[in-house]
């Protein structure tokens, strides 16, 4: 009887990829963890229960088929393997490295909640593309067929990128538009290199223009092209621009200098990876280097700058957030990585006014505790009287989340409908908006959200799409 591969949970324990040392991390950007051995990756594989109902799948937004995959790489049959992620997930090495497993796939494994510690999925997954890459099986899309008809796409994130490939590999001509120089949104710009080493997006947008998505760089559209324009060159129009509007502070002295946004902070930061010249970025604006940083904010954003301020050189970091560790909304193994890397994490405050005179020098700290619960199910967090004090800063970055811009109103385009936040409205199955043949996707969408979940939107808006490009004129008009 052939050995059974998989179900080893109870006799191998859990064990992620080797993580460098805080030391070594804080002195550059590069990922911090190793890339798995082939025999290491099979030996956590073969930790899958293979469940009846794999409740890692039905957890992630793409419905990835984690334990066939898993299988595969566990008997060696890692091309399989790829091949397999690939069919749901077109960037399985993106997420690989930058999905919070933890409240996902892995968090919802059976294993884990059994006690036995989850699969490493998100570890194994990255393993496969990576070995993929290296063994030349990422290939561009090839479409069997060329198709006549065009789809502009306004915004170069992953989900705008993903309705791209899957257009290009049905023959559908696509060309993407984007406000930045390079494409890739917050996965080039916004996400830093310890998480998500540019190369790894880089080589995505060349496979896709291999492919022969067509990219329109430096381009705002309001400004550089009307979103008519390019309604009037597309069969059909995709939205997919993310959210970049930064949530302000009101607060006394907030508008001092020293007081930055978070999106700001973190396109410098990415923009000197890339070798960039940025004069924010030298004069010291937005450089942490020996200088005491407060970041506000609880997210994964403000996750992101506190590590890379300690990066920069900063004296000190620390986090304020008016929850408690267990309410914050950011990843768990986030938050523990930046605890080892220095960063201080100050629960329960929330920022009552900054100091200074013409730059700041400190924020006034209010203390809190949580109350009941807030519409969301989360308790409310309230504020203790008498309890503020002093918080010396020279550089304090506000990660408090992002809003959607007033599309209709920039785009000069008053008919398209948006919800009362400021988020277009559209279909749920189909992302069709109140614009025949046009389409949106993502945080334009949905809110500041997970990149994961717009690679899905992304995918499911392409299947529309296609579906209404092979309508009759007469039929697709109404």
């Amino acid at each position: 009887m052939a050995k059974q591969p998989m179900l080893k949970f109870v006799t191998t324990s859990k064990e992620m990829p080797e993580k460098r040392s805080a030391d070594a991390r804080r002195e550059d950007y590069d990922e911090i963890y190793r890339e798995y051995a082939a025999d290491k990756a099979a030996e956590q594989a073969s930790r899958c229960s293979q469940c009846g109902v794999p409740y890692c799948q039905s957890h992630c937004p793409l419905h990835n088929n984690i334990p066939d995959w898993l299988m595969m790489t566990a008997t060696g049959r890692l091309q399989e393997a790829y091949e397999l992620s690939q069919a749901t997930n077109t960037f399985p090495e993106i997420c690989g490295r930058i999905c919070p497993q933890d409240r996902l796939c892995e968090g919802n494994c059976v294993i884990e909640q059994a006690g036995h510690g989850t699969v490493t999925i998100g570890a194994v997954e990255k393993y496969i593309t990576d070995t993929a890459w290296e063994q030349g099986w990422v290939q561009p899309a090839t479409p069997t067929q060329e198709r006549g008809e065009s789809v502009g796409i306004i915004g170069a994130g992953p989900g705008g990128l993903a309705a791209a490939d899957r257009l290009r590999r049905a023959g559908v001509q696509v060309t993407v538009y984007d406000r930045y120089d390079r494409a890739g949104g917050l996965l080039t710009y916004g996400i830093p290199s310890f998480k998500l080493e540019k190369p790894v997006v880089m080589r995505r947008i060349e496979q896709l223009e291999a492919a022969g998505v067509q990219f329109v760089l430096n381009c705002l559209v309001g400004e550089d092209i009307s979103f008519d324009a390019i309604r009037g060159k597309h069969d059909a129009v995709l939205i997919a621009t993310g959210v970049y509007k930064s949530r302000d502070l009101a607060a006394p002295g907030a508008g001092l200098e020293g007081i930055v946004k978070a999106i700001d902070y973190l396109t410098a930061s990415n923009r000197k990876s890339f070798g960039d010249d940025v004069a924010e970025y030298d004069s010291g604006m937005l450089n942490a280097d020996g200088k005491r940083v407060v970041v506000i904010g609880g997210g994964d954003t403000a996750m992101d700058c506190v590590r890379t301020a300690v990066r920069q050189g900063a004296t000190s970091v620390k986090l304020l957030y008016r929850r408690d560790r267990d309410n914050m909304p950011g990843s768990q193994r986030e938050v523990l990585n930046a605890e080892e890397e220095g960063v201080e994490f100050v629960w329960l405050t929330a920022p009552a006014g900054f100091t200074g005179d013409d730059a700041v020098s400190g924020v006034m700290v209010q203390r809190m505790r949580l109350g009941v619960p807030d519409a969301s199910g989360r308790r409310a967090p309230e504020l203790i009287d008498g309890a503020d004090y002093h918080e010396p800063a020279d550089l304090v970055i506000k990660a408090l989340g992002f809003e959607p811009e007033a599309l209709p109103t920039l785009w000069d385009t008053p008919e398209l409908t948006v919800t009362r936040w400021g988020t277009i409205r559209c279909d749920h199955a189909t992302h069709r908006t109140s614009l025949p043949g046009v389409y949106a996707v993502g945080d334009i969408v949905r809110g500041a959200s997970l990149v994961v979940w717009a690679i899905r939107d992304g995918r499911d808006a392409a299947d529309a799409m296609l579906t209404y490009l092979a309508q009759p004129a007469s039929v697709a008009a109404e």
